[in-house]
């Protein structure tokens, strides 16, 4: 198929743009930035966080694509071109969604139809899911009205090489290499799932092609979970030290700025999706457990990671001396 990817510059884009190029399929990746490519792929710059910009670059083109991966869309303003852009045009428009567009649950593991936030909700602390979940409810109404062939995939917590945040897996590891201690929120018993961004991009990959997709929303996460303190304890299993957990009073850790770790849960409480539908309509099955995505993502870590990220642990040790850890 030919195929159009919004992003692919890196993490889970980029895995996608190779995975789609190794299953034979025609990519091209519109993004800001220049980053490698396989054999054949070619690129369009073009800025999304520029109006009008993506709209310009895309329309001589609009014609020339089977399928559409939207990986950059956070809120309407960037969904609502390429809609009305690809409309009647494409086999295909798959949006990645995220696993923050649910609420807290005390039911476990979530299913598709748990409640999501209102999308009326104007809380900035949950902008970012809300934002999702507007996006979600354009395209399931463009499919109910239209015809108009998208899924949704809602991503959960991701691992693997070339990490854009350096407070996931790269703050881990330096932390790790330098035997820093990792400071973990109470007992660190809330539970979490993880996914390889490869897995991520393989059940994106498996939707081509496949009707039953069209107009469904899939979670898409790992097959594994296991608690906050077990996640830590696996990826120093991953690099090959055993980690110094400090437990940090609940209380305490509440009012660190900024978080003791990324995960939400650690003080929230415990969150997994369950994958059960994916697994039964997608040509796909997550291949990686945790501790092998994490030794998947140190093993890039080592071999060019390095260098590509700063760290200031001035509050973590701030926190280490008041609560007279030497």
């Amino acid at each position: 198929m030919r195929v159009l990817v919004t992003g692919g510059n890196r993490y889970i884009g980029r895995e996608l743009v190779f995975e789609l190029a190794r299953r034979g399929h025609e990519v091209t990746v519109v993004n800001s930035h220049e980053s490698p490519l396989p054999e054949g792929a070619r690129r369009i710059h073009a800025d999304r966080r520029v109006a009008g910009e993506f709209e310009a670059a895309l329309t001589p083109l609009r014609d020339d694509f089977d399928a559409v991966f939207d990986n950059t869309a956070f809120v309407l303003a960037d969904l609502e071109p390429m809609v009305a852009l690809f409309r009647g045009r494409v086999q295909h428009y798959v949006f990645t969604s995220s696993q923050a567009v649910y609420k807290r649950s005390f039911v476990q593991p979530i299913g598709e139809d748990a409640r999501r936030h209102p999308p009326d909700d104007d809380d900035p602390r949950k902008a970012y899911g809300v934002g999702k979940v507007r996006c979600e409810d354009l395209l399931l109404d463009e499919w109910r009205r239209e015809g108009f062939p998208a899924t949704s995939l809602r991503v959960g917590h991701t691992m693997g090489p070339r990490s854009p945040q350096p407070t996931r897996d790269p703050a881990f590891f330096a932390r790790l290499d330098a035997r820093r201690p990792i400071l973990v929120p109470g007992d660190g018993f809330p539970m979490l799932q993880l996914v390889h961004i490869n897995d991520v991009a393989c059940a994106m990959a498996s939707l081509l092609g496949n009707e039953r997709a069209r107009g469904q929303i899939y979670n898409i996460s790992g097959a594994e979970v296991t608690s906050v303190a077990g996640v830590v304890t696996l990826i120093g299993r991953a690099v090959g030290v055993r980690p110094d957990i400090v437990h940090v009073p609940m209380e305490r850790a509440r009012e660190q700025r900024p978080p003791l770790l990324h995960w939400g849960e650690a003080l929230l409480g415990s969150a997994w999706m369950s994958i059960d539908k994916a697994l039964q309509h997608l040509d796909w099955s997550p291949r990686f457990g945790i501790e092998a995505g994490y030794r998947d993502a140190y093993a890039w870590w080592e071999a060019e990671g390095r260098g590509n990220y700063e760290f200031d642990f001035a509050a973590e040790d701030a926190l280490l001396a008041e609560l007279g850890w030497s």
